[in-house]
């Protein structure tokens, strides 16, 4: 039976090593390391190429989806199963959008949770069903709820448009047929409306949707 390779992130020591415990006597796992801050996985993980990690949350100095996007983004391959206390929506997203594949509670039962992380490890997205539909809910939402981009006029997205294709504002007033202070104008509000403080940003998060 091939073994699945685990790594443990919780500042909790009993928690850890309760964890621990549970992956080094279940058939078909194998523990490959432990920490007990997000610093710490952060520089030993990669090297150990765990295929699943158990993340806690509210690790102390760095909140544990911090630790999965950073992971993440240099070790794409590595499946994050979250594991916290309570039900919280922003923590929820949170992880989802930093690159974490499941999200449970603590006390989930010792069976559920090996067949979650087996189901992370063969690319499922384990989660309870009351967080399950609070992300089906999210989802639902219209457009104009659920992005910032939504929120701008016409003339602001064309703004914006000329903006992400390198205009200078002197060029983007003349080629809009709007004074240099109606593009000012347009900073401002796009700025506020995209909850950014730079061009750099602005064009960035237009440019992703």
């Amino acid at each position: 039976m091939t073994q699945i390779k685990v790594a443990i992130v919780d500042d909790d020591e009993g928690i850890r090593a309760s964890l621990s415990a549970l992956i080094k006597r279940a058939p078909g796992f194998k523990l490959v390391g432990e920490f007990g801050n997000g610093e710490t996985a952060i520089k030993e993980i990669p090297g150990l190429q765990p295929e699943v990690v158990l993340m806690d949350i509210n690790l102390p100095g760095m909140k544990g989806y911090e630790c999965v996007r950073q992971i993440k983004a240099s070790h794409p391959a590595i499946q994050f199963l979250m594991l916290t206390v309570y039900e919280d929506g922003d923590s929820l997203f949170n992880s989802l959008r930093a690159g974490a594949s499941g999200y449970l509670l603590k006390r989930t039962a010792s069976s559920r949770l090996l067949e979650a992380i087996r189901d992370v490890f063969d690319g499922g997205a384990p989660m309870t069903p009351q967080l399950a539909r609070r992300v089906v809910q999210f989802f639902s939402k219209p457009a104009t709820e659920s992005t910032p981009l939504a929120k701008l006029t016409p003339a602001e997205r064309e703004f914006l448009d000329q903006l992400a294709n390198g205009y200078a504002y002197k060029e983007i007033a003349d080629r809009m047929k709007i004074s240099i202070d109606t593009v000012r104008s347009y900073v401002r509000t796009v700025y506020e409306k995209l909850h950014v403080h730079s061009r750099t940003e602005a064009v960035v998060k237009y440019l992703r949707g």
